[in-house]
């Protein structure tokens, strides 16, 4: 998971507060099937920052056919909206590469019963 930074300080606050607030922001994000962050999940594949602090983020879903595939995405978007200094805020969803067990984080795969 490639995770990326561009230090942008347009009005004030330097990207990589920005970034970190924001990944602080997405791990209270939660699928509403496992009892576990999206980003302990690994959905989450990149978190950038670019000029006028713009937010981008790609993530991906469970399942192509996840029940939140609407909601969650929007849900981010909509927190991350919040960050002050924060510019035009991005999801981008993508299904490759596909999403497995093996990209959640050892806190989360020993929360769910996998270790």
């Amino acid at each position: 998971m490639e995770e990326q930074t561009k230090n942008t300080a347009a009005t004030g606050r330097s990207g990589d507060q920005i970034r970190d607030e924001a990944i602080s922001l997405i791990q209270t994000c939660y699928d509403p099937e496992i009892p576990v962050n999206i980003w302990e999940l690994g959905l989450i594949y990149e978190v950038n920052i670019g000029e006028h602090n713009s937010i981008q983020v790609v993530m991906t879903l469970t399942s192509p056919f996840c029940p939140a595939a609407q909601s969650l995405p929007e849900e981010v978007k909509t927190k991350l909206q919040g960050i002050y200094d924060a510019g035009e805020v991005t999801v981008d969803i993508v299904f490759d590469p596909p999403w497995t067990q093996d990209m959640m984080s050892e806190e989360a795969k020993l929360q769910l019963g996998f270790m």
